[in-house]
């Protein structure tokens, strides 16, 4: 199954930030596109922000144990 929506544990992966950082890049991508609180950020939104092609996104979220540690 593919995901669409992004978590902070998915930002903790890709980025090694902590999981506090990691809220905190979903609050300011939020406020960026106007959002609300309910919403979700996807996969493209992250992507933009964080200037990483989707692709690197998408390999990371679906095969984490490749990347930690």
């Amino acid at each position: 199954m593919t995901r669409v929506c992004i978590t902070p544990n998915d930002i903790q992966i890709i980025t090694g930030k902590s999981e506090r950082q990691c809220r905190n890049i979903v609050k300011d991508i939020k406020l960026l596109l106007k959002k609300e609180k309910h919403q979700l950020i996807t996969i493209d939104e992250l992507a933009k922000y964080l200037a990483i092609d989707r692709e690197i996104i998408i390999n990371v979220i679906n095969h984490p144990t490749k990347f930690t540690k």
